[in-house]
């Protein structure tokens, strides 16, 4: 099962593996495929990885969506993401989905089931953590509104 990039008109068929996130410490990490909530704490400058974002867009009137790739602050393990942003004053249910890869090959899709992002609040779905030493970028989407591709990181 595999994410193909083709833009906008991208098509999705997922898989979910579990595993643990690398953006996140401790015993409360995020698995694959999963939702982290993160309240008002802004997911990119509360980790102590390398974060590398495609332009934020927007899902809904003051709902906003971007996708990223993770590098650990050792440098070793890498990891896709969609961050959604919501400032409505509501919770609003939202599914994403994104791929991981070098620059010659796939290293995995995932995606995050509907779930709330809370009034006013940051969520992240990420995808597994994997060992890669080689750049990685992420492709993926969200509401059926194509994310992009972020940079390597």
């Amino acid at each position: 099962m595999r994410v193909a990039r083709m833009g906008v008109g991208m098509t999705v068929a997922i898989t979910s593996v579990v595993g643990v996130s690398l953006a996140t410490a401790g015993p409360a990490a995020a698995a694959d495929g999963t939702w982290r909530a993160y309240g008002n704490t802004n997911p990119i400058t509360s980790s102590t990885s390398t974060w590398r974002c495609a332009s934020s867009r927007e899902l809904t009137d003051d709902v906003h969506a971007q996708v990223c790739a993770i590098r650990s602050s050792g440098g070793d393990s890498v990891q896709a993401a969609v961050i959604v942003r919501n400032d409505r004053s509501s919770l609003y249910s939202v599914s994403a989905y994104m791929d991981l890869r070098t620059s010659s090959a796939g290293l995995g899709n995932w995606s995050c089931a509907s779930s709330g992002v809370g009034a006013n609040s940051w969520s992240v779905c990420f995808g597994k953590t994997l060992t890669q030493s080689s750049a990685v970028n992420s492709s993926g989407g969200a509401q059926g509104v194509s994310l992009r591709v972020s940079p390597y990181v």
